[in-house]
């Protein structure tokens, strides 16, 4: 119906001398905290390091999807994912990729996309004070995961990612100093646990309305996150980047603005801790039929 969608389904020039401009900022930021009390050293990593390093992690998605240089030059990607992962300070670019992949072809698919939470997880995080602590620990869930529900072979890209990240978090450490390394590690555990912005990990496909899977968000946090809240567009169309993700949205209006959506992920982490019928078991899970081919 609306073939100028079409137009859309291109990489992102822009992208990345943003992620360069992200990863010079922190760059500053290490050295400007290497010689503060420990007390300013968290206290930035939380304020200041934790944003950047999440919207990182988003500008690492957008790299997944080849937004930064298309699918024509998919190592280009790769490898420039493995560089805007130096300021997240683990390794996980390549894997991230990896995984996603199969999120997008079988979303909420059984033992295959490690988005959705294992047994234990919906089990045991069941009451308001687990259900927060499972929100702070989030990015501990998120690395872990995959290892329980569908762990794969190493490749050698995630070698390579792994071996140039630890010496990148050496580098650090020897010329800078542990203070640091600790707000560049910090900065990501906090800024993807108990964060304003970690509320799209929940807002995204937790089913608070019964027939609603995945959802959107129109606030003012897409700017700091390329639009990944634009999330039933996204999923639509995952090969258009998410500065265009809003003209989708315009173009094809009566599509999505019947659709319930969020405004606030603040208020999305507060209704998942307090609303008892909502918990990790919120999601809706598939048994795939037929074959499967995993990224």
């Amino acid at each position: 119906k609306y073939p100028e969608i079409k137009s859309l389904m291109k990489p992102d020039s822009n992208l990345i001398w943003i992620v360069v401009l992200m990863i010079l900022t922190q760059f500053v930021a290490f050295y400007l905290v290497k010689d503060l009390d420990w007390k300013w050293v968290l206290f930035w990593a939380y304020a200041f390091g934790s944003c950047i390093n999440h919207s990182m992690t988003l500008a690492i998605h957008e790299v997944s999807h080849n937004s930064a240089f298309g699918h024509r030059k998919p190592m280009w990607n790769r490898w420039f994912g493995i560089f805007a992962n130096l300021p997240v300070g683990v390794p996980y670019s390549v894997s991230f990729k990896r995984y996603h992949m199969d999120h997008h072809r079988y979303l909420g698919g059984d033992g295959i996309d490690v988005d959705i939470p294992t047994d234990f997880e919906g089990w045991f995080f069941c009451t308001t004070c687990r259900k927060f602590i499972w929100v702070i620990l989030q990015p501990l869930f998120y690395a872990f995961r995959p290892l329980f529900i569908n762990p794969k072979p190493i490749s050698y890209l995630e070698i390579i990612n792994t071996v140039i990240q630890v010496t990148f978090d050496v580098v650090i450490y020897y010329v800078l100093g542990i203070k640091s390394l600790i707000y560049m590690l910090a900065a990501s555990l906090l800024g993807l646990g108990l964060h304003p912005i970690s509320g799209h990990f929940i807002a995204e496909h937790y089913m608070f309305l019964k027939g609603h899977e995945t959802y959107s968000y129109y606030g003012p946090l897409n700017l700091l996150t390329f639009n990944v809240g634009y999330h039933n567009e996204h999923h639509d169309f995952p090969n258009i980047p998410g500065k265009s993700l809003p003209l989708v949205r315009k173009i094809a209006a009566e599509y999505y603005e019947s659709l319930p959506h969020y405004n606030s992920w603040i208020k999305v982490l507060y209704d998942f801790v307090m609303d008892d019928t909502i918990s990790p078991y919120s999601r809706v899970k598939r048994h795939q039929k037929g074959s499967v081919v995993l990224e």
